[in-house]
């Protein structure tokens, strides 16, 4: 047996959609498989959670434990993206004020939570044990150092480090060039 589940398994999930060369680890978690679309030569290493609206582009890794709460808003990213270990990504919060009361357990109408999409452009790195907030667009070509806190939108093509995060520099586009290879 495989350590990555096969067509047909995959097929039993129940993904929205999935491309071809798709490699989700057996120790994988899904939840709400129907609002999940994977492209292709996409792989999810073990551990990792994925739960809500997803959107994957093609040339993805996602790797071991990091955890994508899609919700309803969604997370979505595009193609060529890495996402390092430990990685969390929110498209929903909870008010930490002490207004309301926090949890899932709890009754909606005793809780304020806030839902963003969050967009993830093209050759988008983060760095492993990073958090990504809700309603955030971090922009094609921009790479985050381990335990990055963004919580807001990036510039493209920067490399950037930090809580809150911020620009470090510039980052080199040849990777536009590599992918030009690759046929997708």
């Amino acid at each position: 047996m495989s350590d990555f589940l096969s067509v047909e398994e995959l097929k039993e999930i129940g993904f929205q959609s999935f491309g071809d060369a798709v490699c989700i680890s057996r120790k994988a978690s899904i939840y709400g498989a129907e609002e999940i679309i994977i492209g292709s030569h996409v792989r999810i290493d073990d551990f990792a959670i994925l739960s809500g609206k997803n959107v994957i582009g093609d040339y993805v890794h996602i790797a071991a434990y990091s955890a994508l709460y899609g919700g309803t808003e969604g997370i979505f990213i595009d193609n060529f993206s890495n996402i390092s270990s430990r990685v969390s990504i929110y498209s929903k919060n909870d008010d930490y004020s002490g207004m309301t009361m926090t949890n899932p357990m709890v009754a909606e109408r005793y809780k304020n939570v806030e839902s963003a999409p969050v967009k993830i452009g093209r050759h988008v790195i983060i760095g492993s044990t990073s958090v990504v907030l809700p309603g955030v667009l971090l922009a094609e070509g921009s790479a985050f150092g381990s335990f990055s806190f963004i919580n807001h939108d990036s510039e493209a093509w920067s490399i950037n480090a930090g809580i809150p995060f911020k620009k470090i520099k510039e980052r080199n586009q040849n990777i536009l060039n590599l992918e030009r290879e690759i046929e997708l």
